[in-house]
């Protein structure tokens, strides 16, 4: 992997991080999604306008995965309204990166280098160590951990979905504008629905916050997609899922959760795994 490569990924990690500490900050979860669903849609409108239109082969995969995005959205919802930022975060995107290089095995022939995939497995195992960062998960916390570890399998498909979709797309931008303008409007749509008129009131204290997330949300997921046009499947969500560690330094900043030990290991395991996947 490049050294181009690498670096939009990581800074793709970081803006991730930053989106869904955004989420989690805003109390109503239903509202914060709304706000960072509405900030993608409308920063698509360009996108989809500027670039070529995705090749027919793209567009069964990119209707899958917006559908599987919004799946997403709502499962992390329900993990964040149940419990702490710091184990849900962790177990959603610790799952991911070994089920991608399982996929990307199974659909798209990329059999990860030895190295690689040894790297792929101390970061998965560096974050899953976070979720222990709050102490021994208990049966009060199973509805949450359940909730986070679906999030995972929901991210592992998508990512896997769009690898393949953004190569037959053409367009990395194109490609990606779509996605976000099919998804983008479904949540926003839902909260009309549930919420009537109370929604316009209670979008407004947050609303600056909410749509910088979404533009830290397109920024990352567009990252990742280019990645994903230059590199190997699993070793680009291995990288990305590097968010992780920023987001344990964000729950300890801004949360007041502990640093402790397993956010030390887990660090250390991260660091370690991301060497190997860039090395090989």
């Amino acid at each position: 992997m490049s050294a181009g490569i690498i670096g939009a990924v990581l800074l793709a990690a970081v803006l991730h991080a930053v989106w869904n500490a955004i989420a989690h900050a805003i109390p109503d979860r239903l509202i914060g999604f709304v706000l960072i669903e509405t900030a993608t849609a409308v920063l698509a409108v360009p996108m989809v306008l500027a670039a070529p239109m995705p090749s027919a082969r793209a567009w069964p995969l990119l209707i899958i995965s917006s559908a599987l995005h919004v799946i997403y959205a709502l499962l992390l919802m329900r993990g964040y309204r149940l419990g702490d930022f710091g184990q849900v975060y962790p177990l959603t995107r610790g799952t991911s990166p070994l089920l991608v290089a399982v996929g990307a095995a199974l659909f798209v022939g990329e059999v990860p280098h030895p190295v690689q995939l040894l790297g792929v497995v101390t970061v998965s195992a560096g974050l899953i160590l976070l979720i222990f960062a709050g102490g021994r998960p208990t049966r009060a916390r199973l509805p949450a951990l359940g909730a986070a570890l679906l999030t995972g399998v929901s991210i592992a498909a998508y990512t896997t979905i769009d690898g393949v979709g953004v190569r037959e797309a053409g367009t990395t931008i194109g490609y990606a504008g779509w996605l976000f303008l099919l998804q983008g409007p479904v949540i926003p749509a839902i909260a009309a629905v549930t919420r009537g008129r109370a929604l316009a009131g209670q979008l407004r204290p947050y609303r600056w916050i909410g749509l910088w997330g979404g533009v830290f949300s397109l920024l990352a997921y567009g990252l990742v997609l280019w990645a994903q046009t230059r590199g190997a499947l699993a070793p680009v969500a291995a990288l990305r899922e590097s968010s992780v560690v920023i987001a344990a330094v964000i729950g300890v900043l801004r949360f007041g959760e502990p640093f402790g030990r397993y956010r030390i290991l887990s660090s250390v395991l991260v660091a370690i795994g991301v060497v190997l996947v860039a090395a090989a």
